[in-house]
């Protein structure tokens, strides 16, 4: 059974504005002539970093509620320019929508559970997956989805 991180996704009002930033750093890349692996990087080393490549993801909570994730491709530990140890996620590029739910603010990242994990919404999720994510994130607020 897969393991999963989730985090906040400071700075994103949506998951138009996270598409947008990778797709910024994508293009920066290749102005530079650079290679783009899309990465986050945090400050402490997931102890459970097996568990988590076998099928994990990155799950974003962004304005309070858990809104999409990235599939985990690879953790690499690394040490700064100040000599502070910190962790690179790689990330699928592909950001995959989920059933909105509301999650607290905390700090840093915690474990979530293949069974706590919310559902990807595709096809299959009906109306739901056509919805906007704005209209999505009222009607879960108010309690109805």
């Amino acid at each position: 059974m897969s393991l999963h991180l989730i985090k906040l996704c400071v700075g994103c009002d949506s998951i138009a504005d996270l598409e947008g930033w990778i797709e910024e750093n994508r293009a920066h890349h290749a102005r530079l002539g650079r290679p783009f692996d899309q990465t986050h990087t945090t400050r402490m080393m997931p102890k459970r970093g097996d568990e988590l490549l076998d099928g994990g993801s990155l799950f974003w909570v962004i304005r309070g509620q858990v809104a999409c994730r990235q599939g985990l491709l690879a953790i690499t530990p690394f040490t700064d320019a100040g000599g502070i140890g910190r962790c690179r996620l790689s990330l699928d590029q592909t950001i995959v929508p989920v059933e909105p739910r509301p999650y607290r603010p905390f700090q840093g990242w915690r474990y979530l559970t293949a069974t706590d994990a919310p559902r990807d919404l595709d096809m299959s999720a009906g109306d739901l997956s056509k919805m906007p994510e704005d209209m999505r994130r009222e009607l879960a607020e108010m309690g109805l989805l």
